[in-house]
């Protein structure tokens, strides 16, 4: 994983390993080399370029299967309003939402390596990560008893197979305001 940022107003963003930070870089080169034009560093329009970036919610799904993860990974992101990490070992579910800091945690709860409570219970007691949304996902329970609103631990929880559009509906009603 790759941490990536803009260290200082007017400096390329880069990530922690030296290559630039992709999208972001590319609007920062290019709003800069316009600006060269207009006889300025273009400083204004890299905000703008990078509040454009920053708008998209960051979520972290901590799944054991790479395939559904993968899979609901590339569904959220096509909606356009989310940026989304996969985590697909359990044992660094926690050290990857400390360097990620998604707005919102998808989690299932049974896997190999760790129990998805238990790792809920670690995030809540960080105090970096305790404000984090979680959303358990699970096929330990019926579709039905996942739309009744049960919930786990005070997590919310969405029924395996995910049914995308309810797993967006349940999302946007849990993560929290911009």
């Amino acid at each position: 994983m790759t941490n990536c940022k803009r260290y200082r107003s007017g400096q390329s963003p880069y990530c922690q390993d030296g290559r630039s930070s992709g999208y972001l870089a590319q609007a920062f080169a290019s709003e800069k080399q316009a600006g060269h034009r207009r006889g300025h560093a273009g400083t204004r329009s890299l905000s703008v370029a990078s509040s454009a970036v920053e708008e998209k919610r960051r979520i972290l799904i901590v799944d054991d299967d790479p395939n559904s993860s993968h899979l609901i990974k590339i569904l959220l992101e096509k909606v356009g309003r989310y940026v989304v990490l996969e985590e697909n070992d359990a044992a660094n579910a926690r050290h990857t939402a400390q360097n990620f800091r998604p707005d919102l945690i998808l989690l299932d709860i049974m896997m190999p390596q760790a129990d998805g409570g238990d790792i809920a219970a670690q995030i809540d007691a960080d105090p970096g990560l305790q404000k984090t949304p979680i959303i358990f996902l699970t096929a330990l329970v019926t579709k039905a008893e996942a739309k009744a609103g049960l919930y786990i631990q005070g997590h919310p929880v969405v029924a395996k197979p995910v049914n995308i559009p309810e797993l967006i509906n349940t999302i946007e009603e849990n993560l929290p305001a911009a």
